[in-house]
C-alpha cells in the first residue's frame, strides 16, 4: 500500500491529509486491495455495496444497459477516482449500474461504516475524511446534473455541442483530446454510433469543428 500513498493523497476522499495520516487511517477503515482482470466487474447491477472504492490502477466504465441491451456509458473511472460511494451509504439499496473493468485494475475498498462513524481512537484526520466524502458526493451530484442536461438535448448535434463545450471548459482549451473513442462517445451521449459519425462529419463540413479520431479543434 505504501506505493499508492502519493496517489491517495490526491484523491477527493483524502484531500488535505498527509501520507502518514492516510497510512494510519487505512487499518481503521479495514482497507483491502483487490485485483481485477479486463472484462470482469467490480460491481454489477443488483449488488449491494458496503464499501467506498478507489481505483488505484487501470480503468473502469460505469455503465447501464436497458431491457433491450442498449448501453449507456455513465462515466469513466481513472486511477485516483472514487466510485460506489452513493450506493454504499446506509439505506441506499442495490446498485443499478455496472462497474466494468476495461483494463487490468486494482481497487482499494474502504468500510463505509468505519468511515461514517468516528473511530474510538478519536483521530482528528478522520473528521476531515468524512467532510471530504460528503463534498465528493455533492460534486458527483453536480456532475450528474450536467449529464442530465447533456442527454436531454433534443438532437445529436445539440448533444455533441454540449459535450464538447463541457470538455473545452474542463480542459481549458479549444483543442481537445477526448477521453472516449467513437463507440464510447455514442454510448455516453445515448445516440447511435452511425448517427454520431454522420453528425460529426456534418459539423466539420459546416466549419464548427475539425477532428481526427479523438482529437478535436473547436472553431
Amino acid at each position: 500500500m505504501q506505493q499508492y500513498l502519493p496517489l491517495l493523497q490526491k484523491t477527493a476522499l483524502f484531500e488535505g491529509l498527509s501520507p502518514a495520516d492516510i497510512q494510519a487511517m487505512l487499518p481503521c477503515l479495514r482497507a483491502r486491495v483487490q485485483t481485477y482482470t479486463r472484462g470482469s466487474y467490480v460491481f454489477s447491477a443488483g449488488d449491494t455495496v458496503e464499501s467506498v472504492a478507489i481505483l488505484l490502477a487501470g480503468q473502469l466504465h460505469i455503465r447501464q444497459d436497458d431491457y433491450w441491451g442498449r448501453r449507456i456509458l455513465v462515466s469513466i473511472v481513472q486511477p485516483g477516482d472514487m466510485f460506489g460511494e452513493a450506493y454504499a451509504l446506509p439505506g441506499s439499496g442495490p446498485i443499478f449500474q455496472d462497474a466494468a473493468v476495461t483494463e487490468d485494475s486494482q481497487v482499494l475498498f474502504l468500510d463505509i461504516e468505519r468511515l461514517l462513524w468516528p473511530c474510538t481512537s478519536g483521530c482528528t484526520f478522520h473528521g476531515r475524511a468524512m467532510h471530504n466524502l460528503y463534498r465528493a458526493i455533492s460534486q458527483r451530484n453536480r456532475h450528474l446534473l450536467q449529464r442530465l442536461f447533456l442527454v436531454s438535448r433534443h438532437s445529436t448535434r445539440e448533444k455533441v455541442i454540449s459535450y464538447l463545450s463541457q470538455e473545452a471548459r474542463r480542459q481549458q482549451s479549444s483543442t481537445l483530446t477526448l477521453p472516449l473513442n467513437r463507440q464510447q462517445l455514442a454510448d455516453f451521449l445515448a445516440v447511435d454510433r452511425s448517427a454520431l459519425s454522420a453528425e460529426l462529419s456534418r459539423m466539420q463540413k459546416d466549419g464548427l469543428i475539425t477532428f481526427r479520431k479523438n482529437h478535436f479543434i473547436l472553431h
